[in-house]
């Protein structure tokens, strides 16, 4: 017991800050919708139900001469926002009627795309994103050892989300017992976490569902390569084959080729799927406008529709209030979590080096 309380508690000086910022940004991002609601003209309009002026609204945009668009995500019934990403990180937001309500030159300029970039890259792209995994899995740690730990001090439980009184004794009772009652739901948002970001981790934890070997197969693009993307494409006709192939199914994400060979991707959201963009992914040439391959995400193997309620799970756009309500909470227990940790903590140390100073000072007067 010794050794996991001196591992808990130093590991919790040395991370706390970045789980407690991690726990505030993801929190934040929960009412990313709401925040844009009421930052954005337009925003709150109620979603375009005519799927042939959304389409053509869409081909407005992404046909636009002032900046090459490299992506467009669609409006949703809770944001009546497009979203257009451009290169270098430049963007904007557009109405349902095609009028651009804001523009931004970087991720920098706007809250809601630094916090996303923080949370997810910690501002160092696909580095950050491994890290954050590595920091997901030690908060999992965390959350399965801090209980154990608890046990010991049962009898003084008491539920309460801030501690009685800044002392430190207050302090150190109220981060046991804040750990011990969310922990189911911080070992979800930690576990999730990392299955997002290491693959390794949800294959693992998926092993034992059919398919579990073919997830990284199941998002991986087409094998072929396609052409250059033509300045003659035809961005509506290939929306409308997307909606004739998916009837059912909502246009969400367009992605414009980057790199030479890359295809240009639809992605639509069927009746069913959990995922905010859906993983029903259509594939075209950018050369040509030919389709390469569609892949509906409901005929997936097991593992990989599994995979893909991780990310609504982790991000609470699943559940209604009443589970978002739930990871709100989940996300302030880990910020206070790790931040108390590291005050009452180094404190604690602090006071310790003071005691040690002072009882050699009695001696050497001695």
């Amino acid at each position: 017991m010794l050794w996991i309380d001196r591992i808990h508690r130093w590991t919790g000086l040395m991370i706390g800050v970045l789980l407690a910022a991690l726990g505030l940004s993801g929190t934040l991002l929960i009412y990313e919708d709401a925040w844009l609601r009421a930052t954005v003209p337009g925003a709150s309009e109620s979603l375009v139900q005519d799927i042939d002026t959304t389409i053509a609204v869409a081909e407005r945009l992404l046909e636009s001469e002032e900046a090459l668009v490299t992506g467009l995500r669609f409006p949703t019934e809770s944001l009546g926002l497009y979203r257009l990403s451009y290169e270098n990180g430049a963007g904007a937001y557009a109405d349902q009627s095609g009028t651009i309500a804001a523009r931004w030159a970087s991720t920098w300029d706007r809250l809601e795309l630094w916090l996303f970039d923080f949370h997810h890259h910690l501002f160092f792209g696909r580095v950050g994103s491994t890290l954050g995994g590595v920091l997901a899995l030690i908060g999992l740690g965390f959350a399965i050892t801090g209980p154990i730990l608890w046990w010991r001090s049962r009898k003084s439980f008491a539920f309460r989300l801030l501690p009685a009184s800044f002392s430190r004794n207050h302090i150190v009772r109220h981060h046991r017992d804040l750990g011990v009652w969310t922990s189911p739901m911080l070992v979800l948002a930690c576990l999730t976490g990392a299955m997002l970001t290491l693959r390794p981790v949800a294959s693992f934890v998926l092993a034992p569902l059919p398919g579990s070997e073919s997830i990284a197969e199941s998002l991986a693009p087409p094998t072929v390569a396609g052409g250059a993307l033509s300045a003659e494409f035809d961005w509506g006709s290939a929306l409308r084959q997307a909606h004739q192939t998916y009837p059912n199914a909502e246009l969400r994400t367009v992605g414009a080729p980057r790199r030479p060979g890359q295809l240009v991707r639809i992605r639509v959201r069927q009746p069913g799927e959990w995922l905010p963009n859906g993983r029903t992914v259509l594939w075209f040439d950018g050369a040509d406008g030919r389709l390469i391959e569609a892949r509906d995400a409901r005929s997936l193997p097991l593992a990989g529709r599994a995979f893909n309620l991780v990310y609504p799970l982790h991000a609470a756009s699943v559940g209604g209030w009443i589970y978002k309500a739930a990871m709100t909470i989940t996300g302030i227990a880990l910020t206070l979590l790790g931040s108390f940790a590291v005050w009452s903590f180094g404190g604690f140390q602090a006071r310790r080096a003071r005691l040690r100073a002072s009882a050699a000072a009695d001696r050497v007067a001695a």
